[in-house]
């Protein structure tokens, strides 16, 4: 019996290998429902015309006009969060898709585990906004937490040979991004289509600056506590140039597992769309003569000073990570149209995490509240920096 899927986000980078992995396994997976921002309406509509969804959500009420005119009548096209709540929840999905990028993800990945639906999260910014309001949730309704990001889902499968009680400490590994050679001195100068060129991964604009910081790292630090009920202080860390091993775990024997792939997002996609089960498929496959030698070193905190401050905002308690996110956000737009420097990026974060006094987050409310919080701080902070 083929599973009903929803994918919100089906657009971007990681809706699109998503929907790579339903052409792969046409009897075991049907899509229900698509969403999207509504950037691109003749992507969409190619896609609802492919895969027949019965629902399509649009954020951007005048793209869903569009998309509305694009595909059959039949298909039901809604518009704004109420579009994206409907197909998070829709009658029809077992497995719900999170792949819309930033905090603006998690209304609908919340109504999706209030309703009782796994959901496959690779919108990591979700959990570290209310992550123990999403697990509290899930825990709640039965629903399942999978993760899609490829380190968080390396992690998942490395565990499964051992219980959490047996753990030393779980490593996530980070290509180091554009600039881990780079000399120092020159970081004001980089300019964005530098920081978008990711040296082994193809990714949206906002993951890729993400990367060039490593703030992508002190985001999975903080949800990979929440996925794995693991504390901070038990998760590291490790520059990996080359993205083969995607993260692993040191049982307290000494012996390590990890997870290798090719650097490509349909394993993990699959990965949590086939659990528990494991499919085949004819992606491409890694080549062990072929790699020739894996590099790993230590994260350079002057270069990288992101995975302390997220481990900072960890430790203020759940807001911290929500303000961190949220600031991050702001800055990383700035960035990105030539506002602000490139180490003004991390700079921002930080100085709107000191200013903020930390408070616990038991609602959805509170969680977008304090994201509001960040972004209007952040916004403060970086027109003095324009000034």
């Amino acid at each position: 019996m083929s599973q009903g899927l929803s994918i919100l986000g089906s657009t971007g980078s990681i809706g699109t290998s998503a929907l790579e992995v339903v052409r792969h396994h046409p009897d075991r997976l049907r899509v229900v429902a698509l969403a999207a921002w509504g950037s691109d309406p003749v992507a969409l509509a190619k896609q609802v015309e492919e895969f027949g969804p019965e629902l399509v959500a649009v954020w951007d009420t005048a793209a869903a006009d569009k998309v509305r005119d694009l595909v059959a009548a039949e298909v039901t096209v809604l518009a704004g969060m109420e579009g994206l709540r409907a197909a998070a929840t829709h009658a029809d999905a077992d497995k719900i898709l999170g792949a819309m990028v930033g905090a603006a993800g998690l209304p609908p990945v919340y109504a999706a585990l209030e309703a009782g639906k796994d959901v496959a999260l690779a919108n990591k910014e979700s959990l570290v906004v209310a992550g123990r309001l999403l697990t509290e949730t899930a825990r709640r309704t039965g629903a399942e937490i999978l993760p899609v990001d490829s380190e968080h889902a390396a992690l998942h499968q490395a565990l499964r040979s051992g219980s959490l009680s047996e753990v030393r400490r779980l490593v996530l590994t980070a290509s180091g991004g554009p600039f881990r050679q780079r000399e120092f001195s020159t970081w004001p100068d980089i300019r964005p289509q530098e920081a978008l060129a990711h040296p082994t991964w193809d990714m949206g604009a906002k993951i890729s600056i993400d990367s060039a910081t490593l703030m992508n790292k002190g985001l999975e630090l903080i949800e990979a506590t929440h996925l794995f009920s693991i504390e901070g202080p038990r998760i590291d860390v490790v520059i990996h140039p080359q993205s083969i091993v995607h993260s692993f775990v040191e049982y307290r024997d000494g012996s390590w597992l990890a997870q290798l792939s090719v650097n490509s997002m349909v394993f993990p996609i699959q990965y949590a769309l086939a659990y528990p089960e494991r499919w085949s498929n004819e992606f491409e496959r890694l080549d062990p003569e072929a790699l020739g030698s894996l590099e790993f070193e230590p994260v350079d905190s002057e270069r990288f000073p992101t995975i302390d401050l997220a481990r900072a905002a960890l430790a203020m308690g759940d807001s911290g990570p929500a303000v961190l996110n949220a600031a991050n956000e702001e800055a990383v737009h700035a960035f990105l149209e030539h506002r602000i420097s490139f180490p003004d990026i991390v700079g921002t974060a930080a100085e709107v995490l000191e200013r903020h006094d930390a408070a616990s987050i038991t609602s959805l409310d509170d969680a977008l509240g304090w994201d509001s919080w960040g972004r209007r701080l952040a916004r403060e902070t970086l027109a003095r920096k324009m000034r």
